[in-house]
């Protein structure tokens, strides 16, 4: 169990990365070609060219609500059998719009991971609120 944790925390560590950065096809190397998307509002099919065009968008949306980091804060991972993996993650995101105080907020969301060569790909994730409410909510749109 503690070499599939170092591995999960190893392909988050490059999410986390990827993300920092905002390099589309570097994000979109950690999905598989389709994968499932869950929130509140349903589950949905997503073709990996499709969720390529969405991301310049949704980093607009989180920029202008002044989105300055994403960090995962705790990775629970199991192992599901041979092929995948389960791993829980809660992220921080720090907001900061003008000067008044920074607004964290925690996110959590569930992953199964595939095993892809030495690493895995996303062909599941289920981000457990609407991060657009969320942001709202705090205010921030």
């Amino acid at each position: 169990m503690d070499e599939l944790n170092a591995k999960v925390r190893e392909f988050f560590d490059g999410y986390e990365s990827a993300n920092a950065e905002f390099k589309v096809q570097k994000i979109a190397a950690f999905y598989a070609d389709v994968f499932m998307f869950g929130d509140p509002q349903g589950v949905r099919s997503v073709k990996k060219e499709d969720f390529v065009r969405v991301l310049p968008r949704r980093k607009e949306f989180f920029q202008s609500a002044g989105l300055v980091s994403s960090k995962i804060e705790s990775l629970e991972a199991s192992e599901l059998d041979s092929k995948y993996a389960l791993a829980k993650a809660v992220w921080k995101m720090r907001f900061e719009r003008g000067t008044g105080q920074p607004v964290d907020s925690q996110n959590s969301a569930t992953y199964f991971l595939s095993a892809a060569c030495d690493s895995f790909q996303i062909v599941f994730q289920i981000d457990h609120q609407d991060l657009t409410k969320r942001v709202q909510d705090l205010g921030l749109k």
